[in-house]
């Protein structure tokens, strides 16, 4: 699936040889409800392009001493441009960044600092790499995070359709050796992560799809909340 983010993200990325000069791909936010294969996707674009992916893990950031912090954050910022041509992925990124949403009354500060350093480098770097940022939930973000320029785009990824959903079983059957005799369960509102579930527990307890499929619960049914919002964020983004 997500073939209108892989064309995008293709494009922005292969090199053209007609052209000898043309803006920098900046990168790209993706929005979507958990298990629809943001994180996967980052890890597969890097091969795709040709580019090592580097995974920006902000917790390993955080020091118990007063600026180690910013410090870090600083040199982990200059490794990436010194890694270019690259791809770098902050996954769950409005979870990276929780801090500052409090304006620093949690933790005086320092998660408002490590934001705005980010969204400063995020802005104005010249070095060549692309930036994938994955949220689960867009009203955590700060609204200057998505501004333009900060990003080429925002994409929306929804819960695959029944062509995706099929070429996901077919897939997740191969790689856990399922019977193709084995009948596919019912899959209404299923990510390619409950797919996944679905096929590694029915290997690993030896029992057919279907009956495995009892003990799948869709995040779609156990964060409903969460779906409505998702169903408005739509309206503002980019079809995956």
């Amino acid at each position: 699936g997500l073939d209108n983010l892989k064309a995008f993200t293709r494009r922005a990325l292969m090199p053209r040889p007609t052209q000898t000069r043309r803006p920098r791909a900046r990168g790209v936010l993706l929005l979507s409800p958990p298990g629809c294969g943001k994180s996967q996707f980052c890890k597969a674009l890097g091969n795709e392009v040709g580019r090592p992916v580097l995974s920006i893990d902000v917790g390993s950031l955080m020091g118990s001493l007063v600026g180690e912090t910013e410090q870090r954050t600083r040199q982990a910022l200059k490794i990436i441009d010194a890694m270019a041509p690259c791809v770098a992925m902050i996954d769950e990124v409005e979870k990276a960044f929780a801090g500052s949403s409090s304006g620093g009354q949690n933790d005086s500060g320092v998660s408002s600092r490590m934001l705005g350093t980010f969204l400063s480098w995020l802005n104005d770097h010249e070095s060549d790499v692309f930036v994938v940022c994955t949220a689960n939930d867009v009203g955590k973000l700060p609204s200057e995070f998505a501004r333009a320029e900060r990003f080429d785009s925002v994409f929306f990824l929804d819960l695959p359709s029944r062509e995706e959903k099929d070429a996901i079983w077919s897939i997740y059957r191969e790689r856990f050796e399922i019977d193709a005799t084995d009948p596919q369960p019912s899959d209404e509102q299923w990510t390619g992560a409950e797919i996944k579930a679905c096929c590694r527990l029915a290997r690993l307890l030896d029992q057919p799809l279907q009956q495995t499929a009892e003990n799948v619960v869709p995040v779609a049914v156990t964060a409903a909340e969460s779906a409505r919002n998702h169903a408005t964020d739509r309206f503002a983004c980019r079809q995956g």
